[in-house]
């Protein structure tokens, strides 16, 4: 399964062995560590997570191993005047460096996509470029249609574990065509159990089709950002590659593809792309410039093992079809829990879960089972979200036979909901765990306002009554809050008299329900004015949670303000101006 960029030197001259050698060298020196004698299907060094499903996007079918040339693709052409600057500018360079317009268009919308839902991930679209050329040779040269539509399917070959992983049918070959084993599928190869959690609708169509290369870019964009992978960091892309097909090769293959697009790149016409000629299980690729395909519909295959036709039987002898050895799924019985325990698990809104969910595979006779795949669905009216924002996760089994789902993350939707694991590819008894998300709450409110809340009869308080909400000393942002006028500290009836609200029509009303406290936890209620009641009255403030504050309001008549008498002197002076005037 491991490509060996020395295979490429078969049946070559010297003068082209030579070049394969130096390109490589060159491709080993772009993925730190990586030496060309590294084939083998380990783990990255440099990976800061492990791919939680070893399978990984492609189930480890072939792929391509040309490598990008030794020279820099050229910039991109600027529109000319007589070109609108609208246009697709089609710029001269290496052939290689043409990327055909609807593949690049798909992998760019995929991009800015994922720079809104996941902008912490970093995703460059050059990134879906390299994996789209080593694992479809982008999209077989652009045989796509106008709307992304590959057309002719273009499918690894049948993973039997004759040469390949074995991975048994997932889909009822709804994908694939394909109802005894699953193949890979599309221009960015996903296997169709990858596909039924991480397919995307790429070009909003209601569809999600891994064989439309706007759906299987953008698939393939939040699979690589998953795990809270900063693909900006090289440790955490250098993971997220390996998660897409776990190969220290396919890797550096990746890389080099990678910055090769990054120095530059341009579009050319649908169906005019170069097609690769090398394939990871040492068969060759197809020759010429454009995709094919034996007419609309049809399917073309990937270089990949050629299975050779089965002899006719002679008819005196009964046929007979060798049965393969049981796989380790083959031997799941059932699925047991690892420790996560029958209680259900509980998070309050936005919060993540304090407890991951863990699984065990065992036979019938209890044994644990390593190296299957589980699948954990979440099910139910629900937000609730693994890390990275996906409803489905596939976890391989350890050498304990234990699977632990990625962390549990709740949305704003309160309410129950389960977590289902099963056996990927096999019939076998699953497990359930139930989950729920509580509201979101505060154990503590204050008042922030400094100064008592005054007001004269008929008139207006100066200032809106604000109040801090805490959580187990944590800001509680986003905590449903009511603020009523009561009649009394032993009496929390709404209160016929005193201060008041006004509603959106400008009446009185002394009750609020549907407050919350913003992002900094602080709860700001509207104005309140007075009737002409004097006296002192009661606000009193609760929250989801428990949280309870009381501010006392006081309406009072202003007191009367005394002017200060006239000094005797003042009263001297103005008697006696007069006559001074008249004297004089």
């Amino acid at each position: 399964m491991a490509a060996q960029f020395g295979r490429r030197l078969c049946k070559g001259a010297a003068t082209t062995a030579a070049a394969a050698l130096a390109v490589a060298a060159l491709s080993a020196s772009q993925a730190p560590g990586a030496t060309t004698a590294d084939t083998g299907r380990q783990a990255n060094a440099g990976a800061s997570t492990s791919a939680p499903d070893q399978a990984g996007a492609t189930g480890d079918s072939p792929y391509y191993t040309d490598l990008p040339p030794l020279d820099s693709p050229n910039p991109s052409a600027s529109p000319t005047a007589s070109s609108p600057s609208t246009a697709t500018a089609v710029a001269q360079g290496a052939a290689e460096a043409g990327i055909p317009a609807t593949v690049l268009d798909a992998y760019k919308k995929a991009e800015a996509e994922l720079r809104g839902s996941k902008p912490g991930c970093n995703l460059p679209w050059q990134l879906l470029a390299a994996i789209g050329k080593v694992e479809s040779g982008q999209a077989r040269g652009g045989d796509v249609d106008a709307q992304g539509n590959t057309l002719h399917r273009i499918l690894g070959p049948e993973l039997d574990g004759n040469g390949f992983a074995l991975i048994k049918d997932t889909d009822g070959g709804k994908y694939d065509g394909n109802s005894a084993y699953d193949q890979a599928v599309g221009p960015m190869q996903f296997i169709p159990s990858t596909w039924a959690w991480a397919g995307r609708d790429g070009n909003g169509d209601g569809v999600k089709d891994p064989n439309n290369v706007y759906d299987a870019a953008l698939a393939a964009g939040h699979y690589l950002c998953r795990n809270g992978w900063d693909l900006s960091v090289q440790a955490d892309m250098n993971s997220a590659i390996l998660s897409y097909n776990n190969s220290q090769a396919y890797l550096n293959l990746v890389l080099s593809w990678y910055e090769y697009y990054r120095k530059g790149t341009h579009s050319v016409p649908d169906g005019s792309g170069t097609l690769p000629q090398h394939s990871s299980d040492n068969s060759t690729g197809s020759t010429g410039s454009t995709g094919s395909g034996s007419g609309s519909g049809g399917s073309t295959e990937k270089p990949g093992r050629t299975t050779p036709k089965p002899a006719e039987p002679s008819p005196n002898v009964p046929s007979t079809t060798p049965s393969l050895p049981p796989t380790a799924t083959d031997t799941v019985d059932h699925l047991a829990d690892a420790g996560t325990g029958t209680a259900t698990l509980t998070a309050m809104a936005g919060d993540a879960f304090g407890k991951r969910i863990s699984t065990r595979a065992e036979t019938k006779a209890g044994r644990i089972v390593a190296k299957v795949r589980v699948r954990f669905t979440i099910v139910g009216d629900t937000d609730a979200t693994f890390a990275g924002g996906e409803s489905v996760a596939m976890v391989a089994t350890d050498g304990k036979g234990v699977a632990v789902a990625p962390a549990l993350q709740a949305g704003e939707k309160t309410g129950d909901f389960t977590v289902h694991a099963a056996v990927v590819g096999r019939t076998a008894k699953g497990i359930d765990y139930d989950a729920t998300v509580t509201a979101r709450a505060a154990d503590t409110l204050a008042l922030v306002n400094t100064t008592a809340p005054t007001c004269t009869p008929g008139g207006e308080f100066a200032d809106q009554v604000k109040a801090k909400a805490t959580y187990q000393g944590a800001v509680a942002d986003k905590v449903a809050a009511t603020a009523t006028l009561v009649k009394s500290a032993g009496d929390t009836s709404e209160n016929d008299k005193g201060p008041y609200f006004k509603d959106a029509n400008g009446n009185a009303v002394r009750t609020l329900t549907g407050l919350q406290t913003d992002a900094d936890g602080l709860l700001t209620l509207p104005k309140l004015y007075a009737d002409d009641v004097s006296g002192t009255f009661l606000l009193r403030i609760t929250t989801t949670g428990g949280a309870t504050l009381t501010v006392e309001l006081t309406v009072a008549a202003a007191a009367p303000s005394s002017s200060p008498s006239p000094s005797p002197s003042a009263s001297a002076s103005a008697s006696a101006s007069p006559s001074a005037s008249a004297t004089n």
